[in-house]
């Protein structure tokens, strides 16, 4: 059984792809807050992705950092430290993960990682500036790192637009607010976290052995369509 680590995988876009992996892997998921979840394929580790050593692992397979911010604000109510901290989650952190378990994931037989952008860094949106920028950093890392690890490792990243979780929960707070974001989409609907893991279960699956170094843009065709 091969095993997937998950950073973050307690709440949102993380838990459903913990819940998507246990019948058929090993799943540990790294995070601060223990999942709801219990089941033998399980094990959670406790660690602030920022602040604590990450565990030692023996033996990694897939590797998902799912940590991220909505920090909306009007570029001028931006901190400097805004940019930093939404930099250092996004960004440091999956280099953190990424420094620590690189030598580890090299053993498996085909390993491959996940991580995750947005679509707000292809199309612009006001207030969006801190987490754009930081999300681009992230989209270059995984240009840079699909080059210079190929062939040995895959690497691709997952750009969603408003998913339904608690991290968004901001943007769809009433009927509203939800139907105003499903009118700005031209398929009429945003995503909901599960198929969102089901996309992230086919790029680490050996059915997307060909593909790495790639940003899929699940946009319900805001970035691609003009309608």
């Amino acid at each position: 059984m091969k095993t997937i680590v998950v950073i973050g995988g307690s709440k949102g876009i993380g838990k459903a792809i913990v819940n998507t992996f246990l019948d058929t892997h090993k799943v540990i998921n790294i995070s601060r807050s223990s999942p709801e979840e219990t089941h033998t394929n399980l094990t959670h580790m406790g660690c602030d992705i920022l602040k604590d050593e990450l565990p030692e692992i023996a033996a990694i397979d897939s590797l998902v950092y799912c940590p991220g911010s909505i920090n909306l604000k009007p570029f001028g109510r931006l901190s400097l430290d805004d940019f930093r901290q939404d930099y250092e989650l996004n960004v440091i952190g999956a280099v953190k993960a990424l420094q620590k378990y690189l030598d580890v994931l090299k053993k498996a037989e085909r390993p491959s990682v996940l991580l995750f952008s947005t679509v707000a860094s292809k199309l612009g949106m006001p207030y969006h500036a801190s987490i754009a920028a930081a999300k681009c950093g992230v989209e270059g890392l995984v240009k840079s790192l699909g080059a210079e690890l190929a062939p040995s490792l895959r690497i691709n990243a997952i750009a969603p637009t408003v998913t339904d979780t608690q991290l968004a929960s901001k943007l769809l707070r009433n009927d509203k607010m939800i139907e105003n974001i499903k009118e700005r989409h031209p398929l009429k609907k945003f995503l909901n976290p599960k198929e969102v893991a089901e996309m992230a279960e086919f790029l680490l699956s050996e059915k997307a052995s060909s593909i790495s170094g790639q940003i899929f843009e699940m946009d319900c065709g805001i970035v691609s369509f003009k309608i």
